[in-house]
């Protein structure tokens, strides 16, 4: 009898685990933040096996997804859009300067089709760009191309980082 319920219990400790491979994050409205944290935040998911999906804005730091999560993991809605610009520190009084470093390491992690993407629409500078519709397809598979599940409504969210930003101010810098 013990035997039996140790067998049970290693069986629903691997179900556990197994169902959080499959879940889903949902990203919409993400304003970026700092590099490192975001790169951090990417590997987890790309080692936990969740697949992301993207409806809404995905800006700044929240980019770096599609060269961190392995694309055939990612789906982008009609309503996604990516918006890509160069990273930036502040100075000493808290404006924005753009940062080399930051940018060449943004560059390092974008996959080969997005770079010639920014490459083609001005490459990365103060300046936001935007991918999204068509050009975006071509990148990112589209959500509805891929078998909506349960999960993938139901999934965990990425949260806003509006109410961050606001709060933070211009301590809120990396990209």
């Amino acid at each position: 009898m013990k035997i039996r319920g140790m067998i049970l219990l290693c069986a629903g400790l691997l179900a556990a685990s197994a169902s959080s491979a499959s879940a889903t994050m949902y990203i919409s409205e993400d304003r970026g933040g700092q590099i490192g944290q975001y790169l951090h935040n990417f590997a987890a998911v790309r080692s936990s096996g969740e697949r992301v999906v993207v409806d809404g804005s995905c800006l700044s730091a929240c980019t770096l997804l599609l060269g961190v999560i392995p694309r055939n993991r990612i789906c982008a809605t009609e309503r996604a859009r990516f918006g890509f610009h160069a990273a930036w520190m502040p100075d000493s009084t808290g404006r924005p300067v753009t940062s080399r470093m930051g940018t060449q390491a943004l560059w390092r992690v974008y996959p080969t089709s997005v770079r010639r993407w920014i490459n083609r629409h001005g490459g990365l500078s103060r300046r936001m760009i935007y991918l999204q519709g068509r050009d975006l397809a071509g990148i990112v598979p589209s959500c509805s191309a891929v078998t909506r599940s349960a999960s993938v409504r139901s999934g965990r969210r990425l949260p806003s980082r509006t109410a961050q930003y606001e709060r933070a101010g211009a301590a809120s810098y990396g990209y």
